[in-house]
């Protein structure tokens, strides 16, 4: 059985930060290492084969006009924390792909965009893209919707080589995780209330999908360490806690 706390230095090493600013972890694939940024919030960025992708871009977490400009920008809905246009334009260069859901196209006149709805699944760059449903099923607005309505939102599930990342978007522990396709290695899970998910149902979450590798982001004031004591007993998952608040 895998420590939940250590880390596996055989599938992934913490090296150096970007710019000084940002740690990352190395993960070994079947076509070579994939370097993942943990910029902070919902905010990723991965380098692979060359190609820079960046995940939901925005302000609030990095000075965009230091970054690597982008080769791929993959956005999970409209939400200001998620989609900034400001940041979005700082990266893009000749050739980037941006793929975002149909609500955040419509907020985008500008530049040509990649729509993926649910279920779509394309390669660009080498790179399969699964765009899988993000939503809440227990936690809504004072008004009785829902902070994130079913099929206007998109997780993704890239596959890079034969590791594929699941990037969770804002969703709870969706019925649908019950029924993915593929095998998922690393799985990023949102944890703050009342937006997302508690703890417990990031790991109950967990439990179905079972990545070797769980990082909890986009957790806020939620407390990490809660979910490294609910899944210390569940064989074959390593908790990984980064700055993601």
């Amino acid at each position: 059985m895998k420590s939940i706390i250590v880390i596996a230095m055989s599938l992934a090493t913490l090296v150096s930060p970007l710019h000084g600013q940002f740690k990352s972890d190395l993960i070994k694939t079947s076509e070579g290492e994939l370097e993942i940024f943990f910029i902070g919030h919902g905010t990723l960025m991965f380098k692979f084969d060359g190609k820079v992708i960046h995940v939901d871009p925005v302000t609030m977490s990095a000075d965009y006009a230091t970054m690597p400009d982008a080769d791929l920008i993959l956005v999970t809905h409209e939400h200001g924390d998620h989609l900034d246009m400001a940041a979005i334009h700082q990266i893009i260069k000749e050739g980037t792909r941006i793929v975002m859901t149909e609500k955040c196209a419509e907020q985008v006149e500008d530049l040509d965009v990649v729509v993926m709805k649910n279920g779509d699944v394309k390669t660009i760059d080498g790179i399969g893209i699964t765009a899988i449903p993000a939503y809440n099923v227990v936690n809504k607005r004072p008004d009785g919707g829902p902070f994130h309505p079913k099929g206007e939102g998109n997780g993704y599930i890239l596959a890079f080589g034969q590791t594929n990342v699941l990037i969770g978007g804002d969703t709870e522990n969706i019925p649908e995780y019950s029924n993915l396709k593929m095998n998922i290695d690393v799985a990023f899970l949102p944890m703050n209330l009342p937006y997302t998910m508690t703890p417990e149902m990031v790991a109950d979450a967990a439990k179905v999908i079972h990545p070797e590798i769980l990082y909890p982001y986009h957790y806020g004031e939620t407390d990490p360490q809660r979910l490294v004591g609910l899944l210390k007993n569940e064989p074959g998952i390593d908790v990984r806690i980064r700055d993601m608040k």
